[in-house]
């Protein structure tokens, strides 16, 4: 993920290192260009690659070849790459935020996804796996969904797409105590309004009738939106623990 690695580590996980290369370097390491000889490498969030480490990354596309961090000579690989972004990489590159000639490099086959809002044949089926997963997660026995709560998905924009939907689905098993998810154990509500309040903060703050739980709880919700879900990124931007955000999240049942 080039949005969950410091830029600075980025080309040390990519590409490796040699030993003594830097001042923690205490011994060479293999970067996932030479692990992944042979086979694909997958980069998800593209977009936000550093600039000064593009050029590398077209090096390797063009030639196939690479130095390691403090490395003399050129490494070979064989390695198929498949990208992924969810930003506009051609507004980015007539704005000098990405690489006119890697964008096209990339641009080989193209598949585009459309949002989960223009695909809600797929919101269910996904909705059922992340069950799946977090049964075995939290040593549950979810089985269903409610009619209600199907509705309910159904009808949601849902503009954080699928990471979004995790996100929704994990907080509905923590909150529900049986083997089917109802309507209440679903924060859809809690999203949207804190989305809003978000997009009007700077001009009106939080309601000056909200109580500071509720104030709180749509804090924590912006941010998770924000950060797509990822509690371990929201956790640290909040300034708390995963298991404290963990805790909150468990509190915040009423809608603000």
């Amino acid at each position: 993920s080039c949005s969950a690695i410091p830029d600075t580590l980025l080309e040390a996980e990519m590409f490796g290192y040699e030993k003594g290369a830097f001042t923690d370097a205490k011994q060479s390491k293999r970067g996932l260009f030479e692990l992944a000889d042979g086979g694909s490498i997958f980069l998800d969030e593209i977009g936000d690659m550093d600039l000064r480490l593009q050029p590398k990354l077209l090096q390797v596309l063009e030639n196939r070849t690479f130095r390691k961090l403090g490395g003399v000579r050129d490494i070979k690989v064989d390695v198929r790459v498949v990208a992924a972004t969810n930003k506009d990489l051609e507004a980015m590159v007539r704005e000098k935020r990405f690489r006119e000639d890697l964008y096209y490099r990339l641009k080989v086959m193209v598949i585009e996804i459309p949002p989960l809002r223009e695909r809600k044949e797929d919101i269910l089926p996904l909705a059922e796996s992340f069950v799946r997963e977090d049964n075995e997660t939290f040593g549950k026995n979810v089985k269903k969904f409610s009619s209600a709560s199907i509705d309910k998905l159904l009808r949601y924009s849902w503009p954080g797409n699928v990471r979004e939907l995790k996100n929704v689905i994990e907080r509905a098993m923590i909150l529900t105590e049986s083997e089917e998810i109802e309507p209440e154990n679903l924060s859809i509500e809690l999203l949207s309004k804190a989305s809003a309040a978000g997009q009007a903060q700077a001009a009106h703050p939080y309601p000056e009738d909200m109580t500071l739980a509720q104030m709180e709880a749509a804090h924590i919700m912006k941010v998770l939106e924000k950060v797509k879900g990822n509690k371990t990124h929201a956790s640290k931007i909040l300034g708390i623990s995963r298991l404290t955000l963990r805790e909150k999240l468990k509190k915040t049942v009423e809608p603000v």
